[in-house]
């Protein structure tokens, strides 16, 4: 067929057909473009407001962990000042030590309302401060020049009845460093609230907590207070001042404000802004926990957070041009694959990152050491934690003081990240009670009474506290609830314990103290139920039974690390493969004593009549030349014995009645030892106040200054009342 024509009609087809072809891939490859772009982004958008969100919390985390630190400190130092309230001057003591013993706390001060203390005037404000060089100062900083009684925080904090953190401000030395102050009511006999007990706290940890991680290189947080003045941001010029004025003055954008006012008002939420340049911003905010009333939001450019989409978006486009209608059907395949992929990767890396900071801190509360006072040769003491996830709810702690090993173990209910926080938690609160109180019961109670208030009813923490003094063997112990342990020795029996319910159940529960002596070369052995209801496969229970014949089956005499490693290795070889349901916690405790040579053992007893210290004396000087002590030591030693036997005699029994009092001394090639027993009425003499020596003669209170030469010097001093007798034990090193 041959018509004039046709050919170029055919040939005119052809090209219209494969430019329609190729308009219809184009307009195709665009869609699929706009399709993959448009998902990309939501998810995008999804991910970053979940990195924010996740920035903000672990953040608020960090900021809680020190705020509740300072709180914790503050409040349980409260009932202290308030027992000392009829010697005001004994008040800078307690000061110091809040001061000495948190990091956070750079002074510390007691305001009282007007003529409280009639003598010491209108204002009464004791007040002591750690400097930059390390050196603490105290003084009464209260009066015309200082009147705390007309400022606003003070009237809102006496107001408040509770815990109250002040807005930030600038310490009176200059702009030099940022503080905030937390105080809590001090009150009377009688309830009334007669003053506050405040902390300040330096806020230059906060730039470094907030500023430590952003989700983008160009992302930076904003911390505001309550009242909105700019606490933390990138722009230092703005630091303290008022965030809704700035943002007036300097925003054209009337969003900023806006949600300036919402984060004011402690609430969540996000919101797009656009800044002077033009730049459009995104703003993750929410408040931080706690009573501070402070809010943070964390702002990201848009530009940077849809860089990476947009160059992907171009070199898609060139090779879905060049794959045409295949590469199309592949490219929609692949978005999808990659939107699932993305939301599982995604939400994994938040997971693990969260997880793995969380077991960082939960670890590192553990002890380092074992003992804590490694060159003890009198106690071994070995603890290990396993959690089921990779962070758990139980815990374990301990450390030496006064010649007493305090430690605990604990078991939180539930898992994960909830239980974990409570670990934490109770075990700051283990350690502050724990140093000025030296009574199981009284440790446990405190905690409860804190607990308490603080986590939820569903929640509750089993614990044991034990007090080990390790001169003697005498142990106190007070158990919450937690499996009674195990005393191994050339037998193993179960020490007998209170049916005391858990810590946080109620408040006002009445915790039981119980004692018992333990001898040496005897392991207290304390576990969690993690390592009594371990499972196997089928559901089998490792069970206390097996827990008794592994010990039945072991060293008596090995160390605590070594019984606790064979329980372990038990536990695993049970268990096999099946996975870990709960946390385990293993926590050995051995009573021992090294054997040395015994360069000197002897004993002597007197009746108390101080006309026998001449034979006092001729005893000490025999001691300490058995252990060629020079003669300066021995003159010193002698004075220290005499001082302690002298007030036994005069003051362990009654008036007109006849008694004795017994000298054993006991010395090797490390130290030498004074046991002072007698049967008298009981009396602690360490209980007695550090004597203040930097005051004048009439200024200090009668009595204390014989403990305090004693203290001198001894390298330590122990007391523990044991079956109706006092025992004082003085060491000294060679």
């Amino acid at each position: 067929m041959n018509i004039p024509g046709f050919k170029q009609w055919f040939n005119s087809l052809q090209t219209r057909s494969a430019l329609g072809i190729i308009i219809l891939a184009g307009v195709l490859i665009e869609a699929t473009s706009a399709v993959q772009y448009w998902y990309a982004s939501k998810r995008l958008q999804e991910e970053v407001q979940q990195r924010a969100e996740s920035e903000l919390r672990i953040k608020n985390l960090e900021i809680q962990k020190v705020m509740i630190a300072v709180e914790t400190a503050i409040n349980n130092s409260a009932a202290s000042v308030e027992e000392l309230l009829s010697q005001p001057d004994s008040l800078y003591k307690i000061a110091r030590r809040i001061v000495e013993q948190n990091n956070h706390i750079v002074g510390v001060g007691m305001l009282f309302k007007a003529n409280y203390y009639p003598q010491k005037g209108r204002w009464y404000e004791p007040y002591v401060v750690q400097r930059n060089d390390g050196k603490i100062e105290q003084a009464q900083i209260g009066g015309p020049n200082h009147d705390y009684l007309n400022a606003n925080w003070f009237k809102a904090a006496i107001a408040a009845e509770r815990g109250y953190w002040s807005e930030p401000y600038y310490d009176e030395a200059g702009a030099m460093m940022m503080l905030s102050t937390y105080s809590t009511p001090i009150r009377n006999s009688q309830g009334e609230t007669v003053g506050l007990l405040v902390a300040d706290v330096p806020l230059d940890w906060l730039s470094e907590v907030i500023n430590a991680q952003h989700i983008y290189s160009s992302s930076y947080d904003v911390l505001i207070s309550r009242t909105g003045q700019i606490m933390v941001c990138p722009v230092e010029s703005l630091v303290m001042q008022n965030c809704i004025e700035v943002a007036k003055t300097k925003f054209k954008d009337t969003t900023i404000s806006n949600v300036n006012s919402q984060m004011m008002a402690m609430k969540s939420g996000k919101a797009t802004v656009t800044d002077d340049q033009g730049e459009k911003k995104y703003i993750f905010y929410a408040p931080v926990g706690g009573d501070a009333g402070w809010s943070m939001a964390v702002v990201c450019s848009e530009s940077e957070i849809y860089h990476g989409l947009r160059q992907l978006r171009f070199h898609l486009l060139v090779l879905m041009f060049i794959g045409l209608a295949l590469l199309t059907y592949i490219l929609i395949r692949t978005i999808q694959g990659f939107k699932r992929l993305q939301e599982v990767y995604a939400e994994k890396e938040r997971i693990g990152c969260e997880l793995h900071i969380a077991s960082t801190i939960q670890m590192g509360m553990l002890p380092k050491t074992c003992p804590s006072t490694p060159e003890r040769d009198d106690i071994d003491v070995f603890g290990q934690l396993t959690p089921a996830k990779e962070v758990g709810g139980d815990l374990y702690d301990y450390y030496i003081r006064d010649e007493k090993l305090f430690f605990c173990i604990g078991d939180v209910s539930g898992k994960g990240i909830p239980a974990s926080l409570v670990m934490a938690v109770t075990r700051s609160l283990f350690r502050t009670i724990s140093t000025h109180e030296a009574l199981p019961d009284r440790i446990v109670t405190a905690i409860n009474e804190s607990m308490s208030e603080t986590i939820e009813s569903n929640m509750f923490v089993t614990l044991f506290v034990g007090v080990l003094d390790l001169p003697t063997g005498h142990l106190c112990y007070c158990n919450a609830g937690h499996n009674a342990p195990l005393l191994i020795n050339e037998n193993a029996e179960f020490l007998p314990v209170d049916n005391n319910i858990p810590i946080g159940i109620m408040a006002d529960w009445k915790y039981s103290n119980q004692e018992s002596l333990i001898g040496l070369d005897t392991t207290l052995f304390l576990y969690t139920d993690g390592l009594t209801e371990a499972e196997r496969t089928d559901h089998t229970q490792f069970g206390i039974e097996r827990v008794c014949e592994v010990i039945k089956n072991s060293d008596k005499h090995q160390s605590s690390k070594a019984l606790v490693n064979h329980m372990s290795d038990a536990v695993n070889q049970f268990v096999g493969e099946a996975d870990q349901s709960d946390d385990m916690t293993l926590l050995g405790v051995k009573y021992i004593k090294q054997h040395r040579a015994t360069l000197f053992s002897e004993s002597i007893t007197l009746p108390n009549n101080v006309q026998e210290v001449p034979k006092l004396n001729e005893f000490v000087d025999k001691a300490c030349e058995a252990v060629k002590l020079d003669m300066s030591t021995t003159m010193k030693l002698n004075l220290a014995i005499e001082e302690a036997v002298v007030n036994v005699m005069n003051y362990a029994y009654p008036a007109g009645t006849e008694g004795t009092v017994k000298i054993e001394a006991v010395a090797n090639d490390v130290r030498l030892k004074f046991v002072i027993t007698d049967k008298g009425t009981a009396f602690d003499p360490t209980a007695k106040k550090e004597v203040d020596t930097t005051l004048s003669a009439e200024e200090r209170s009668i009595g204390g200054l014989g403990i305090h030469l004693v203290r001198q010097i001894m390298d330590s001093i122990n007391y523990e009342r044991v079956n109706g007798m006092n025992v004082l034990t003085l060491r000294k090193k060679l």
